[in-house]
């Protein structure tokens, strides 16, 4: 059987029914945490409540499945649309536990700046997609004479659903994530590098939120997109979800190791000292789901600035730009939170079950998520 991968993205025509909710239902039915009524925080989602509401970014995927063997793929997050190598921007790694095989890390950390995309895939396939990305990424006009490229690719471990021996991740998944990345609209749950992982024992993905700033802190947008692989006991809302649904459903309880790969763009202003503030700040909304940030779990946050005023040319000198100042940062760090939280749980609510490689895992029950949270008065415009 031939490998299949896709590229998309779903729209929706409102808000779904409460009631018409269930966990056996498509993904294009199954609707986003804010769309069932669940509101994190207190600032205001931009246009798409995704990464790309930053202006330039763009996202693609490339999701391969064959039979219950295969289950992986690959997101790739571009800052602009131009060549990166050419035209870097600023960028910080938070490390929150460092058990992955995230490249490109040292280089990063060194200079504070970004010369190619970041991809996000399965673990055993990271080094097959910089590859890909590198070779990709030579035979781009004005290259002709680059001889060293600092390939960015993050992974979580998808082996429960995916046959992660098999490494199936090829050339042409990775160009084809890198070539149709769009703004927009950004698909979510069992997509891409989100295809095989699995969240709280329930099936995991990409998931994506934003928050933008009132005028009187700049109006800067804060993106997030997230691939949900990790342990804990989730909370909603500040919910314990999870006990619940382990009582109802007699669930197998995933109290451990996983991880997950956290990418925040922001259009303000920020030197790679405060983008690494900016990305530790996540962790809170990452610990509000109820993370148990686990030994054995990769936990990385990469952000970036696609402020025009903050981009290097390649071959440049270093250049200080006005930067927002310690003191501007609140309301960033208010917003890289919410929309991590938010993120998690859109990519739980829009993920569907999957028969994979070792086992079955469900996607998360709606009706009895919602019956919780509505219980608990978590749930706001419902019945």
């Amino acid at each position: 059987m031939q490998n299949r991968f896709h590229f998309g993205v779903w729209t929706v025509s409102g808000l779904v029914g409460l009631a018409m909710l269930a966990e056996a239902q498509p993904a294009d039915v199954r609707p986003r945490a804010r769309e069932a009524g669940i509101l994190v925080g207190s600032l205001t989602p931009g246009p798409f409540n995704a990464i790309t509401d930053v202006e330039g970014v763009r996202v693609g995927h490339s999701t391969v499945s064959e039979g219950r063997a295969i289950h992986t793929g690959v997101t790739a997050i571009l800052p602009h649309a131009g060549n990166l190598y050419l035209e870097r921007v600023p960028a910080a790694i938070h490390v929150v536990n460092g058990f992955g095989k995230l490249t490109g890390i040292s280089q990063v950390r060194e200079l504070g700046e970004l010369e190619t995309p970041i991809l996000l895939t399965g673990t055993l396939s990271v080094w097959k997609a910089a590859d890909a990305m590198v070779e990709w990424l030579l035979a781009q006009p004005g290259m002709e004479e680059v001889r060293s490229i600092n390939p960015v690719v993050g992974e979580t471990n998808d082996g429960v659903l995916n046959d992660i021996r098999a490494r199936p991740i090829r050339f042409e998944h990775v160009t084809h994530a890198l070539r149709t990345a769009a703004g927009g609209r950004v698909e979510e749950g069992a997509v891409g590098a989100g295809a095989g992982t699995v969240a709280f024992g329930w099936k995991g993905g990409i998931g994506t939120s934003s928050r933008t700033l009132p005028s009187s802190a700049g109006g800067y947008t804060v993106g997030v997109l997230i691939q949900s692989n990790f342990g804990g006991d989730l909370r909603i809302a500040g919910v314990p979800v999870g006990r619940q649904l382990s009582r109802l459903r007699k669930a197998k309880r995933n109290p451990g190791d996983g991880s997950i790969m956290s990418v925040v763009a922001t259009d303000a202003p920020l030197s790679a000292r405060n983008l690494e503030r900016l990305a530790a700040r996540a962790v809170a909304g990452l610990a509000r789901t109820g993370s148990n940030l686990s030994n054995g779990s990769g936990d990385y946050v990469i952000a970036f600035s696609t402020a025009l005023e903050c981009r290097r040319r390649a071959g440049e000198s270093v250049h200080h730009v006005a930067e927002l100042s310690n003191h501007s940062m609140t309301p960033l760090f208010q917003a890289v939170a919410e929309a991590t939280e938010e993120a998690i749980y859109n990519s739980l609510f829009r993920a569907t079950t999957v028969c994979g490689f070792r086992d079955t895992i469900e996607a998360l029950p709606l009706e009895d998520t919602l019956a919780a949270l509505r219980k608990a008065g978590a749930i706001q415009g419902g019945p």
